[in-house]
């Protein structure tokens, strides 16, 4: 497929009616319209925090920070096998329930006055409680909205939605239903900092138009080719607030002889296990507003990246897995995937690093995208459209008042 028809693709009806002209620079990196989207998305959009394979049995917990709203929290399975999510934070004073990221058991204690909560969220006691102005049951720990599709875990800030998790996803609910990930056991995980607003960090994961100028060394040999230069997409799908692309395959990559030997051994071990879809084997999955799924041949890639402040992120990746290595070639293929993921993303922090230093001098306006950077102009479309709206609800409170 030539480099001019996959330019042509691009230009559907629905991806000319998000615009072609340029987009302003200031989202960017402008803390007052940070402010705005962790109150217009973040605090209200559900976000993929994790996987079900992580709490295995009754009494095991995680934990998240949230820091665009400085929140902690924690996520259990009860005795019932249900989830659960609450803020970690003792109904007495305040507290914090518990410092560990991860572990199993059956209660939680404050460590400062020893009021305990079981994982149900509800208070199990606390000493002298009958000297308190108020119900026992009404002390239980705040809930969060926690819902699950295809393994993953999704949390939403508001405790009362707008749209149950399963409106949220629409049609692509079900299309992750049917992806590997649906099955998944264990993972690997990568996780880092960046300083970069959370929009031009997960943007570079959603554009081709880089790859052989930054991966040339670790991917581009795979990623490109004569047929197709930059790796552009086969084609795209927009799905209200969430988008889709299909990822080019190149026909003869150019693999290294480490490369060939990993995939060489994994790839039988991930047929046999159900890990390999070929109906979606090239799909990406980006949902709103920060995270994205891959079912690539070799392995199940997820990525979110959660903002810490306007010019600062962490990302999450994971390469997902059904079972333990059995031996010693299905460890190496897997250790060999999550460490060419890192090689990959190293070469993309330098540059996204040096974007937003180049934002943060005010010296653009505005930046242009081509065609190919549909995705970009479509995630920062909704984008502005929620902090648009939510600025229409202040000023209609304000109005009322």
């Amino acid at each position: 497929m030539s480099a001019q028809h996959q330019y042509q693709m691009s230009e559907t009806e629905e991806a000319l009616a998000l615009g072609t002209g340029p987009l302003p620079a200031g989202p960017y990196y402008r803390d007052d319209y940070f402010a705005l989207e962790c109150e217009a998305i973040f605090k209200r959009t559900w976000l993929n925090i994790g996987h079900g394979c992580e709490l295995p049995e009754p009494g095991s917990f995680i934990v998240r920070q949230f820091d665009f709203a400085n929140a902690s929290i924690l996520i259990t399975r009860d005795n019932d096998g249900n989830l659960g999510a609450f803020h970690n934070v003792c109904t007495h004073r305040g507290t914090q329930l518990t410092q560990e990221a991860c572990g199993k058991r059956a209660s939680f204690t404050c460590p400062y006055h020893g009021w305990t909560f079981n994982s149900n969220g509800d208070l199990r006691g606390a000493p002298d409680l009958e000297r308190f102005y108020v119900e026992k049951k009404e002390l239980g720990l705040n809930r969060v909205s926690v819902a699950v599709c295809a393994g993953l875990i999704f949390v939403n800030l508001d405790p009362s939605p707008r749209q149950s998790l399963r409106e949220y996803l629409g049609v692509l609910g079900e299309q992750l239903e049917t992806q590997p990930v649906a099955s998944a056991t264990t993972y690997s995980e990568y996780v880092y900092e960046i300083d970069g607003n959370w929009k031009i960090t997960y943007d570079n994961f959603q554009e081709n138009y880089h790859l052989r100028f930054i991966h040339a060394r670790s991917g581009g040999g795979g990623a490109v080719g004569p047929e197709n230069q930059f790796g552009y997409p086969e084609k795209y799908g927009f799905h209200g607030e969430h988008r889709t692309q299909k990822i080019w395959t190149n026909p003869a990559p150019q693999l290294s002889a480490t490369q060939k030997l990993a995939f060489g051994k994994l790839v039988p071990a991930l047929m046999q296990r159900g890990m390999m879809n070929a109906a979606h084997a090239r799909d990406y999955y980006a949902l709103f507003p920060n995270f994205f799924l891959i079912g690539t041949p070799t392995q199940h890639f997820t990525h979110y990246v959660m903002p810490i402040s306007a010019r600062k992120s962490r990302g999450v990746i994971r390469i997902y897995w059904v079972g333990d290595d059995m031996n010693a070639s299905e460890r190496f293929g897997r250790e060999f995937s999550m460490a060419m993921a890192r090689d990959v993303h190293a070469e993309d922090r330098a540059v996204i690093e040096a974007g937003q230093r180049g934002l943060n001098s005010g010296a653009l306006k505005h930046i242009h995208l081509q065609s190919q950077e549909v995705l970009l102009r479509h995630l920062m479309h909704h984008v502005d459209a929620k902090v648009k709206a939510y600025q229409a609800e202040l000023a209609a409170g304000g109005a009322q008042q």
